[in-house]
């Protein structure tokens, strides 16, 4: 990761790069849509690892305006993806792609750390 960036609003955050979470076209086509919707087209998507689902752990995706305090944003396929310190250790090496299939769509997190997953497809124990 490179150095911190602190822009015109104090917040301080780092750079991350693809080797934390890379973003698929389907994925970047999607998140720039939904963004360009809300009216916020240099906004981020937020991925965080929290705790619950049947194997432990599970993802929480939030459209957000940016970086928050501490958050790593990585740039990828032309969209802003912000993960937090914590959430990163657990998503480190990960895709980000999107599906339009109606049983199994939406965002989905291919994570190389994921020891176990569920058959759901949004938990998994690391």
């Amino acid at each position: 990761m490179s150095g911190a960036a602190t822009p015109a609003s104090g917040i301080n955050y780092k750079i991350g790069n693809e080797r934390l979470v890379k973003v698929t076209e389907n994925a970047s086509r999607k998140l720039t849509s939904l963004l360009q919707k809300q009216g916020r087209p240099d906004g981020a998507l937020r991925v965080a690892v929290i705790g619950g689902g049947c194997s432990g752990l599970q993802y929480k995706m939030d459209l957000v305006d940016g970086p928050a305090n501490r958050d790593i944003m990585v740039r990828s396929a032309e969209v802003n993806v912000v993960v937090d310190p914590k959430s990163a250790l657990f998503v480190s090496g990960s895709l980000l792609d999107y599906s339009d299939d109606l049983q199994k769509g939406g965002f989905k997190v291919t994570n190389p750390n994921a020891v176990a997953h569920c058959s759901c497809g949004e938990s998994f124990a690391a």
